[in-house]
């Protein structure tokens, strides 16, 4: 990830700041095909990233300072002949691909992100382009062919990370002082070459993608019409992939989104941040957080973020019409650090019971709620909304009841239950139909009176992290 003292100036920017316009499709494309292509990513929600590298193998530490991590090379400023030793030691015996693919789905996650190649140039896949990639380690397996399959069989979608910039090939414009391996003057015609077969190889041995998440574009050598043929090729190669806007030259730092008008990409991509609110219809955009300080693996750091942390991450995101890509960064063995699965089990908990109020929901109507946050999905006529009247407990008829009106299902996160036992939804004009609690789903009584909807609800919130109430209402959410 990109964590340049260069752009520290960007962080000023918040997404209020920003002229932010929905991402248009480009001119092969429909509005309609653009929507189509994006559908899956828009009702996903979740997905997890994986930063992994040969710079898990000194896991962070070098001579004394322990706060390295994905960029290792660039901070220590290591040659690159002595750089280049760790792939003989990284050797990940312990690399589960079907096991990280089920965690990930037990945790609720949609799709799957991992680093094809990061900035060190390292190819976690065999290139036939170069050595510099896992045909130099001991491990002799292609991984990310076998996290593909094992996405595949579990109907999760498969995406690569794929560094612009590289600090290893010495045709990468801003050459380092310490790349002791390069020679001649660097071609950026030569490198875009390189990197496009690298692409092809990708895009053309692992099946379907669901994303070509590109990084590391900020550098000079990089420019706007080089992005642009880049999208270009790159959907070319596979026509349903998405691609997020750091292929281009758009986007304000960590913010994430584009401004003005060298705008190249399908969706926004705000790190380590989530926006103060969204961006409304046709903005697409994705929050890429970690669990603790750093992407890629580092032994030391333990300030590991609380699991309702993460989940209120997830909620914040959906509820602003955003995505949620949480990261782990695995050990130089294949594992999963303990603290990572242990907060992955506690989300894919809460979500085996809330997942309806994140998959396929909309922003929340309301511009603030005081104890929580709230998404939104219209419901179908005659629709059991996530088997819900296959469920034991489930005491109501068609969501449209005899009226045929129209029905939004309003999901209400409660983060400060209240000690009154009554939920007060401010400003809400439609008629109520119905509400209940996601825990147990039991029908709850409520009161809509003095502009506001009062849900009774009872005495302890049943989930600590954050307690779902859903309110049906008739019509599309009318805020007064």
């Amino acid at each position: 990830m990109n964590l340049s003292k260069l752009m520290k100036a960007s962080l000023l920017l918040t997404a209020l700041s920003l002229i932010v316009a929905p991402f248009v499709a480009q001119a092969a494309e429909s509005a309609a095909e653009h929507d189509q292509r994006m559908a899956w990513f828009r009702d996903a929600r979740f997905g997890l990233f994986i930063h992994w590298g040969v710079y898990s193998v000194p896991a962070g530490a070098w001579n004394g300072k322990l706060n390295y991590g994905e960029w290792f090379m660039e901070e220590t400023k290591m040659p690159v002949s002595q750089y280049e030793k760790f792939a003989g030691q990284f050797n990940p015996v312990k690399f589960d691909a079907k096991e990280w693919v089920r965690l990930a789905k037990d945790a609720g996650m949609k799709y799957i992100v991992i680093t094809s190649k990061h900035h060190d140039g390292f190819g976690m896949f065999r290139s036939d382009q170069t050595d510099w990639c896992i045909k130099s380690t001991p491990f002799q397996r292609d991984p990310l062919k076998e996290l593909a399959d094992a996405c595949r069989a579990a109907g999760i979608k498969f995406c690569f990370y794929h560094s612009i910039m590289d600090w290893h090939h010495p045709d990468w414009g801003t050459r380092r002082a310490w790349n002791d391996k390069a020679n001649g003057t660097p071609d950026m015609d030569r490198y875009t070459a390189y990197m496009k077969a690298q692409l092809k190889e990708l895009s053309t041995r692992y099946g379907p993608l669901g994303i070509m998440w590109f990084d590391g574009e900020w550098e000079a050598p990089w420019t706007h019409a080089r992005g642009l043929d880049l999208y270009n090729y790159v959907r070319g190669l596979q026509p349903n992939i998405i691609v997020n806007n750091r292929v281009g030259k758009g986007r304000s730092g960590m913010a994430g989104m584009d401004k003005g008008a060298e705008r190249v990409g399908d969706y926004g991509t705000p790190e380590q941040e989530i926006p103060p609110t969204g961006y409304g219809p046709g903005v697409d955009w994705e929050s890429c957080m970690t669990m603790n300080n750093h992407w890629g693996y580092n032994k030391n750091d333990q300030n590991w973020k609380s699991s309702t942390t993460l989940i209120r991450n997830l909620i914040d995101c959906t509820s602003k019409g955003g995505n949620y890509l949480l990261n782990v960064g695995p050990t130089s063995e294949g594992a999963f650090p303990s603290a990572s699965i242990e907060r992955l089990e506690a989300i894919g908990k809460w979500m085996k019971v809330n997942r309806e109020a994140i998959y396929g929901t909309q922003a929340s109507p309301f511009e603030k709620l005081v104890w929580g946050r709230c998404t939104q999905k219209k419901l179908a006529a005659g629709s059991s909304v996530a088997g819900f009247r296959q469920h034991a407990a489930w005491p109501f008829d068609d969501p449209r009841g005899k009226s045929g009106a129209d029905v939004t299902r309003l999901y209400f996160f409660v983060y400060d239950w209240p000690a009154n036992g009554q939920l007060v939804i401010p400003g809400l004009a439609n008629q109520p139909v119905r509400a209940f609690l996601f825990d147990g789903r039991k029908p709850l009584t409520f009161t809509d009176a003095n502009n506001c909807i009062t849900i009774n609800v009872p005495a302890d919130a049943p989930d600590k992290s954050a307690s779902v109430v859903a309110l049906d209402i008739q019509g599309a959410p009318q805020i007064r």
